[in-house]
């Protein structure tokens, strides 16, 4: 099995757009590639040639959907209380047509639909992932501090890569002066990864209701 972590940025800004790719050993996750700087067409062609090797799992940081009439979805809200009870800032919950999101959620939106529309030989499934919801609700209590400011202090971003080396993802590279994207696309392939395996749970997850809603959405 083949886990994908994107963490996508609006369509006009391919630069802060990062994509993992892990594979599946046992109760690990094996490092395969990352790459940055990259279009939605490099994304159809990353999931084309994984999902020519087996299964694959995206894990997606974008909102997949949005609510009609606007405002939160209802796991946004209730993600939102879920963050909350952990110490974490309600804030990082947008709701998806807010101007800021509109774009990345349509860009979300969009590439959902076109993966779904590959011709590849193995299933491809998808999830829309909070990553900083992934890493706040296992960070430890001693720790957890640092979940609140890994985007803006580079030496806690130092310490959440090297914590992830620590939790099953194997064979990371070196972190260097990368920015929080990077984290952010591992933390989603670790919780699409929690998502799919039946030996693992995601820490919260609210199931798909389709058709307006039609992917679950973890951490």
């Amino acid at each position: 099995m083949r886990i994908m972590g994107i963490d996508l940025s609006g369509p006009s800004n391919h630069r802060d757009t990062v994509l993992t790719v892990f594979e599946k050993q046992e109760n690990q996750l094996k490092f395969v590639k990352w790459k940055n700087n990259i279009s939605d067409q490099d994304i159809l062609n990353e999931v084309t040639e994984q999902a020519h090797l087996g299964e694959v799992v995206v894990g997606m940081d974008a909102p997949l959907s949005y609510e009609d009439g606007g405002g939160d979805r209802q796991g946004d809200r209730e993600l939102r209380k879920f963050i909350v009870g952990l110490g974490m800032k309600p804030g990082s919950i947008m709701p998806p047509t807010l101007n800021k999101m509109v774009y990345l959620t349509l860009r979300g939106i969009k590439l959902t639909r076109e993966i779904e529309n590959l011709n590849v030989p193995y299933p491809v499934s998808i999830v829309e992932v909070h990553p900083g919801a992934v890493i706040g609700s296992r960070l430890s209590k001693n720790d957890f501090a640092n979940v609140l400011t890994y985007k803006q202090d580079m030496s806690v971003r130092r310490f959440i890569w090297n914590w992830l080396g620590q939790q099953n993802l194997m064979e990371l590279p070196d972190m260097c002066e990368e920015p929080s994207h990077w984290i952010d696309a591992c933390a989603a392939a670790w919780g699409a990864w929690h998502w799919k395996d039946p030996h693992y749970k995601p820490s919260w997850v609210f199931p798909a209701k389709p058709p307006l809603h039609p992917y679950d959405y973890c951490c």
